[in-house]
C-alpha cells in the first residue's frame, strides 16, 4: 500500500469523524441550551446575553415545574401509554415484519409502499373521525385510546424496520433448525428471533419516542388523562419563560434516558450476535 492510498484513507476517516462531530454537536446543542436554562436560576435567564456555561445552577424552576398541577399525572400517563405502544407495536409489527421478509404474497411490495404512505398521513385530518369513533365505544379521555393512536402511527415504521432486520438474517439459519426437528415457531424463537433482537430494539427505540413525543393525538382524545407533552402544550401560552424552559427540559429527558438504556442493551446484543 503507498503512501498515497495511505493519506487517502486517513483523510476520509478523518472527514468521516468530522461529519459525526459536527451532526453530534448540532443535534445536542438544544438539548443542551434547554437543559442549561432549565437548571439556571429565574434570574439568570433575564440576563443578556444570556451565558453558555452554568454559572448559576438552581433546581428552582425545575421544582416548580414538577409542582404544577397535572405535570406528575401526564408524566404518568406518557409513560402508560408509551409502554403499551410499546408492547402492542411489537406485538403485531414483530409477526408483520416476519411474514413481509420470508413469504412471497400477492401485492407485498405495494404493501410496503402503503405502509409508508399510512405514515405520512396528517393526523389533523382524521382528528374528527378519531374523537367520534372514540366517543361512541366509551375509550375517549383515556390513555388506552392514545395508545391505539401512537400503536397505528408507529405500527407502519416498526413493520418496515423489522420485516429488513429479518431479510438480514439467514435463511438457511432457520431451514437448518428444521432439518434437525425443530418446528417452525421453535426455529423462529430459538434462532431467528436472538440474532434479530438488535433491530427489534431499534425499532422499540423509534417506538417509544414516537409516542413520548405525540402531541395532537393526545391533545385530542383527552381532557382529563393528557400526557406530558400535551399538558405542557396546552399550558404553554399562559406560562412564565422559565416554566417553558423547564418543561421542554423534561419532555427531553425520559427520552434521552430511554435511548441511552436501550443503547447499551442494543450494542451488548450486537456483539453477542456478532460472536
Amino acid at each position: 500500500m503507498t503512501a498515497t492510498v495511505r493519506g487517502r484513507r486517513r483523510r476520509r476517516v478523518v472527514l468521516l469523524q468530522a461529519t459525526c462531530a459536527l451532526v453530534t454537536l448540532f443535534m445536542a446543542l438544544p438539548i443542551y441550551l434547554i437543559a442549561l436554562a432549565a437548571l439556571s436560576s429565574r434570574e439568570s435567564l433575564n440576563r443578556f446575553p444570556l451565558p453558555l456555561l452554568p454559572t448559576d445552577v438552581s433546581t428552582e424552576t425545575f421544582r416548580a415545574f414538577l409542582s404544577a398541577t397535572g405535570v406528575i399525572g401526564g408524566f404518568q400517563n406518557s409513560v402508560e401509554v408509551g409502554v403499551i405502544t410499546l408492547l402492542l407495536s411489537l406485538a403485531v409489527g414483530v409477526p408483520a415484519g416476519y411474514a413481509v421478509a420470508r413469504y412471497a404474497f400477492r401485492g407485498r411490495d405495494p404493501y410496503q409502499l402503503f405502509l409508508l404512505l399510512t405514515r405520512a398521513l396528517p393526523i389533523v385530518v382524521l382528528s374528527v373521525p378519531l374523537a367520534s369513533v372514540f366517543l361512541t365505544t366509551d375509550l375517549y379521555d383515556t390513555t388506552y385510546a392514545v395508545a391505539l393512536l401512537h400503536t397505528a402511527l408507529a405500527l407502519p415504521t416498526t413493520v418496515l424496520i423489522t420485516s429488513a432486520v429479518f431479510v438480514a438474517v439467514p435463511v438457511e439459519h432457520e431451514e437448518a433448525a428444521v432439518v434437525f426437528g425443530a418446528t417452525p415457531l421453535r426455529a423462529f424463537l430459538r434462532v431467528v428471533l436472538p440474532q434479530a433482537l438488535p433491530g427489534i430494539a431499534a425499532a422499540a427505540i423509534f417506538t417509544f419516542v414516537t409516542s413520548w413525543n405525540e402531541v395532537l393525538g393526545a391533545a385530542i382524545l383527552t381532557l382529563n388523562r393528557r400526557t406530558l407533552p400535551a399538558q405542557v402544550l396546552l399550558t404553554l401560552p399562559d406560562s412564565p419563560l422559565a416554566y417553558r424552559f423547564a418543561g421542554g427540559f423534561a419532555l427531553v429527558l425520559p427520552a434521552l434516558v430511554f435511548i441511552a438504556i436501550m443503547r447499551r442493551y442494543l450494542l451488548n446484543m450486537w456483539s453477542t450476535t456478532i460472536r
